[in-house]
């Protein structure tokens, strides 16, 4: 069980609830971020420390005018998504997203690298990673920073409203009238 008393073994669907610290989410499945409005991504070594990694994705924050509240999910290279990370995310309750290099490659991004290609297999780790997580129509609001040898970027979740069904928009309706 999660520390919301949800079973983390129990498949996320579109009307499932939330994602919470702890709660493995595999790509593709549908989910609902609590919490923050947005996605860090984060490319790191693999000697990376707990008090690092906090420290970089915190410094970032502040650069573009964000808190740890404001995250809701934070995201990498899947070969990069283990206990450090885990614990950091754990520590500030936030879901854990991890991709793979062939995911993360599909991803259009602003600054990609040749260095990060030959080492990881994509472009972009921190930048791609943040894009996908926060979803569909993203952007980048912090750009790839290099934070003690750590890149992180920071994507916004695109907002959407949904407008209440009216009877003229139904077939056969008329405004005021049922379909």
């Amino acid at each position: 069980m999660t520390a919301r008393g949800r079973d983390a073994a129990t498949p996320f669907t579109e009307d499932s609830g939330v994602v919470g610290a702890g709660d493995d989410v595999r790509c593709g499945e549908p989910v609902a971020v609590h919490g923050g409005r947005v996605a860090v991504g984060v490319g790191a070594r693999s000697d990376l420390l707990e008090a690092e990694l906090d420290w970089a994705i915190r410094a970032a924050l502040t650069a573009a005018g964000l808190s740890p509240g404001d995250v809701g999910v934070v995201a990498t290279l899947d070969r990069r998504a283990g206990a450090t990370l885990r614990a950091v995310a754990d520590r500030h309750e936030w879901a854990v997203r991890s991709y793979r290099a062939d995911q993360l490659a599909v991803v259009p991004v602003p600054h990609p690298s040749a260095r990060v290609a030959a080492a990881a297999g994509t472009p972009s780790v921190a930048e791609a990673a943040a894009l996908l997580a926060a979803g569909p129509g993203a952007r980048l609001i912090l750009p790839k920073s290099v934070w003690s040898g750590l890149t992180v970027a920071v994507a916004d979740r695109a907002v959407t409203t949904a407008l209440p069904r009216t009877a003229s928009a139904q077939p056969g309706g008329e405004a005021g009238q049922p379909g």
